[in-house]
């Protein structure tokens, strides 16, 4: 299947974007890099293995400082949706009223859809003041609570009667200004990214607009992503049962086309795919490196609000580590990574150089390992803390937490945001 949108591109180049686009090749490429890397041949980073043990330490003592008895969720935009201790789950379902679970799904996927795509750094300088609680919010959390409140008053819809819905003709008539109003965004407010975060959703609208057939043929949404995977034709009877990746599959296939970056092969986009010259693979999949961070973060956040809704899911664990500045932070304030130039902390980079690719690289395969060690100190098998509750217990936190404790917050290396990638 071709997406709808793709432009030229030809055979051996929609093979190479199908190769890409698996979790198995995130793995397998990033594996190169961290070989290389311990193999002392990387010219950006070293790696202590002796330091592994410390960075898991920090990771099992903020499990089991946030949740002592280590009933971890996955990690999900829902957890920044209970900012501030308010069930904004329960808002949103009391606003829904009594629906079947299709339409509850349907605006749960929608929100999540949205809310993720706008959920990059927003710097150090913005902050949301929620008016029904008081409290105020920044960064990531910030971001979940701006982004429900814009989405439960209807900003991402069309249908002023169905304002709990984002649908292709609201999000391509979003306007920056727009969004800048709904997330109190002003010169004393900056927002680090916020034209690229509008552009995102444009680009969004865009895409559903053009493949009606998975979005929706009267009002596009991202819901279709549901309906397309638990009941695909109206034939065949509703699946209980959805494996993880087939949701990312399905975000990959119908969404790379949305992201600025630009990344791709004789016309066909790879999305958050970027170029490392030691990286080898199969004819033109050669010298890319995949993350899908934004995709990959858009599928963990969809487990919950399929599970609530009747889907039984299995197969989690093929996902990965989600490559961005504080799971990868918290390997370099450990030590499991050192730059070899220091110089380099003081430098602005770009989401393609080399340093920043490697950087995620061996963020996604040391987590793995990190994972390892953390299920060990806390007594638990896999099956008890999987990788996504490792990342929520976890590394995203302990992350977070040393670099309060060693930059006032900030990542290690500062990387030129568009609002898309970190």
């Amino acid at each position: 299947m071709r997406d709808a949108h793709f432009a030229g591109g030809n055979l051996e180049a929609d093979e190479a974007a199908r190769l890409l686009r698996t979790t198995h090749a995130v793995r397998e490429r990033c594996g190169q890099l961290l070989a290389r890397a311990r193999a002392g041949d990387s010219a950006w980073f070293e790696v202590d293995d002796s330091a592994l043990d410390a960075a898991a330490g920090e990771v099992a003592a903020a499990c089991r400082r946030r949740y002592p008895k280590l009933h971890i969720p996955f990690h999900s935009r829902w957890r920044h949706f209970e900012a501030g201790g308010v069930d904004r789950r329960g808002q949103l379902e009391a606003l829904l009223g009594d629906v079947p679970n299709a339409t509850r799904a349907e605006a749960m996927v929608d929100l999540t859809f949205v809310s993720v795509l706008l959920d990059a750094g927003a710097g150090p300088d913005w902050k949301y003041v929620e008016t029904a609680s008081g409290q105020t919010f920044n960064r990531s959390e910030g971001l979940a609570v701006a982004s429900f409140h814009a989405f439960t008053a209807g900003m991402f819809s069309s249908d002023k009667d169905r304002p709990l819905q984002a649908d292709a003709q609201g999000l391509r008539a979003l306007s920056t200004d727009h969004l800048a109003g709904a997330f109190q965004v002003s010169p004393a407010n900056p927002m680090v990214g916020l034209e690229g975060r509008a552009v995102l959703l444009r680009r969004l609208g865009e895409v559903m607009q053009e493949q009606p057939e998975v979005f929706g043929q009267q009002t596009p949404r991202p819901a279709g992503i549901f309906d397309q995977i638990v009941a695909p034709a109206p034939i065949t009877p509703p699946t209980s049962d959805v494996a993880a990746h087939d949701i990312l599959s399905q975000i990959l296939l119908t969404c790379n086309g949305i992201w600025p970056a630009g990344n791709a092969i004789d016309g066909v986009p790879l999305g958050d795919c970027w170029r490392h010259s030691a990286v080898r693979g199969d004819g033109l999949s050669d010298g890319w490196v995949p993350f899908h961070k934004l995709s990959q973060w858009l599928t963990y956040s969809l487990l919950e609000p399929f599970a609530w809704n009747g889907v039984t899911l299995h197969g989690i664990e093929q996902l990965t580590a989600l490559p961005e500045y504080r799971n990868g932070g918290l390997l370099l304030d450990t030590g499991v990574l050192r730059l070899r130039d220091a110089d380099a902390a003081r430098q602005t980079w770009q989401p393609g150089d080399e340093l920043i690719v490697e950087w995620r690289a061996l963020t996604v395969s040391l987590l793995d390992e990190v994972a390892v060690r953390v299920r060990s100190l806390l007594h638990v098998d896999e099956k008890r803390l999987p990788l996504a509750s490792v990342l929520e217990g976890g590394t995203w936190a302990a992350g977070r937490e040393l670099a309060a404790r060693h930059r006032n917050g900030l990542p290690p290396l500062q990387v030129a945001s568009d609002g898309t990638v970190f």
